[in-house]
């Protein structure tokens, strides 16, 4: 199937990070066969979003629909977000409709499975189950209507991802800083169970491991002449005197469709890393080497995706090599000299934590209780129960011996009557 990378630009407002397009090259279209209708959706990037699978082949199969193509390819930016192009859905295709409806299916069962694992782990936790967190897990569809994708689905596809991806970074530095600030908690915590010469060992060697896992060579600033030249002679083996920035562009576009996508980009500084990361090593934190990569794209990004669809064009590319900032000399500020967060916000975070831990240990207490009444409740039960039991067979006793002393009675009645009248 022919696509163009323009029609992503407009879907990227969606930020689908789905290739609906290549660039077109030059080529003998006599030689290329005719495409097969086929509606297995061909693996794309994955964008991050919990709903990821489900955007990804609904974006698929509506591509697949010749009218919704032609109207994505002339519909602006602005107009798909106003919902302009969701009612298209409307003209598409049958067996894409059906599709569709089938995906939304299987979307909304996961979500509901998700849902309630969520609630049976919080709740066997004795947390408060957050209801309006978990239903936000519904907003990129419409779950009132569980069995088929209607133009309002589409709507909230689009307008949950546009949201979603456009704050996905903020979100990602959010959660990195409560990692960070989660890992020095326990630490302190650690060191508070320590007798005095333990813990000062302790504290010499954490700060050996900092000073050991800074002292590293020099970091280049990512997308700067510097380093990509070094990837260009160490990673493609060439002399870094021929370096030419089209070349590099076209033997670092993966998939060869004339842009860097995220993932593209983060591949490229794999050689910085590995001068302050080594897996090996006590002092290197490999999920803060991820968000040291993360942080180089975004920087990246930030600087030559000039027209925000998170793609790099050549075009786009190929003119942030005539910048000043294309040959910034200055080394990159890595993690260590940018702490994601203060002691102010360390401490608002330990008594965060403390609360939880306080409202946790008030649930436990009351479980406890509440543990302790049924047990208290079900010995009465158990009581009352024998009560009735011995109560019972006192009864039966009475009646039985009751009976015996009638049957005696009766016995002697008898052998008056034959002895008188015999």
């Amino acid at each position: 199937m022919w696509r163009n990378p323009n029609i992503t630009a407009c879907f990227l407002a969606l930020c689908l990070w789905v290739r609906l397009g290549a660039v077109p090259v030059a080529v003998d279209k006599t030689k290329i066969s005719p495409p097969e209708e086929n509606l297995e959706p061909p693996r794309t990037a994955d964008t991050g979003l919990h709903y990821d699978r489900y955007l990804r082949e609904v974006v698929d199969f509506l591509e697949k629909d010749p009218h919704f193509r032609e109207k994505l390819r002339n519909t602006d930016m602005e107009d798909i977000k106003q919902g302009k192009l969701a009612k298209e859905l409307n003209f598409v295709s049958h067996h894409v409709r059906t599709k569709l409806d089938e995906l939304k299916r299987q979307e909304v069962n996961r979500l509901r499975i998700l849902i309630k694992t969520k609630q049976d782990i919080e709740g066997g936790q004795g947390m408060t189950v957050d209801h309006q967190a978990l239903l936000k897990h519904f907003e990129h569809l419409n779950h009132m209507n569980p069995h088929t994708f209607e133009v309002d689905d589409l709507d909230r596809l689009i307008k949950s991802a546009t949201h979603d991806l456009e704050n996905y970074d903020q979100e990602r530095h959010e959660e990195f800083k409560k990692y960070e600030m989660k890992k020095e908690h326990e630490r302190r915590e650690r060191l508070k169970t320590l007798d005095e010469e333990t813990r000062k060992k302790e504290e010499k060697h954490y700060e050996e491991m900092k000073k050991k896992h800074a002292d590293h060579p020099k970091i280049n600033h990512p997308g700067s002449q510097d380093q990509l030249k070094e990837v260009w002679e160490e990673a493609d083996g060439l002399d870094p005197d021929d370096f030419d920035p089209k070349t590099f562009f076209s033997l670092h576009d993966s998939n060869g469709d004339g842009y860097f996508d995220e993932q593209e980009l983060e591949a490229l500084f794999t050689k910085e890393l590995e001068k302050i990361y080594d897996p090996t090593q006590e002092e290197d934190d490999m999920v803060e080497m991820e968000e040291e990569r993360l942080r180089m794209r975004e920087h990246v990004m930030n600087e030559v995706d000039t027209n925000k669809d998170r793609l790099v064009s050549l075009e786009e590319f190929m003119i942030a090599t005539t910048r000043n900032e294309f040959k910034e000399q200055d080394a990159w500020e890595t993690l260590e000299q940018n702490p994601v967060y203060t002691e102010e916000e360390m401490r608002e975070f330990e008594e965060h934590l403390a609360r939880e831990e306080k409202d946790l240990k008030q649930k436990t207490d009351d479980l406890q209780k509440q543990k302790e009444e049924l047990q208290r409740q079900q010995q009465q039960l158990e009581t009352q129960k024998l009560e009735l039991q011995q109560g019972s067979v006192a009864v039966v006793s009475s009646v039985l011996l009751a009976k015996m002393s009638l049957m005696h009675t009766n016995r002697k009645l008898l052998l008056f009557y034959y002895f008188f009248f015999s």
